[in-house]
């Protein structure tokens, strides 16, 4: 595990807490939806809706470690970004999905918007003069995405929080 990852890790695996087992969030049910499979709740970020299978309440924090590591840092190319972006693309990818945080940065970028992170994405990236404002742009959609979904009224204020943190978290990367 890089270095970046760890730091980034630490900072989203904050945001994420504990183990929740709230029936009003569709990420705790097996099924993604209220009341559609099993409640099994959401502990470290690792939702029985993404993890059906797992034992979310007897999950350890290094077995979500090496989980965040495979399932979201590898696939958002972490480990060759700017520190910045890959602290925003880590916690959008944990948040809201791999596909949905590449799709953010993919049309902040002016590139195909596929959800999938390829060569295209990242030297696209990392040819970006000032990383922060590209940070801003993603964040900015982001945040517009967010405010739109239907749970955002009972969880909207802990997410804006959230998101107003992160690019101060990203600047203690640098």
């Amino acid at each position: 595990m890089s270095k970046l990852f760890l730091a980034c890790f630490a900072v989203v695996i904050g945001a994420e807490g504990g183990f929740t087992a709230n029936p009003a969030d569709p990420g705790n049910w097996t099924g993604g939806a209220v009341q559609v499979g099993r409640l099994l709740g959401t502990k470290y970020g690792i939702s029985a809706a993404s993890y059906p299978n797992l034992d979310i309440e007897a999950l350890t924090l290094s077995q979500a470690q090496a989980l965040y590591e495979q399932d979201y840092w590898t696939p958002v190319q972490g480990d060759h970004l700017a520190a910045p972006l890959a602290m925003l693309m880590f916690d959008a990818a944990v948040n809201a999905g791999v596909p949905r945080a590449v799709r953010w940065l993919q049309e902040a970028l002016g590139v195909t918007e596929d959800g999938i992170f390829g060569p295209e994405t990242l030297k696209a990236a990392n040819a970006v003069p000032i990383v922060w404002v590209l940070c801003a742009e993603v964040l900015a959609r982001r945040i517009d995405s967010t405010a739109l979904l239907p749970t955002w009224r009972s969880f909207g204020l802990g997410w804006a929080r959230r998101l107003a943190r992160l690019p101060w978290e990203a600047m203690r990367l640098e």
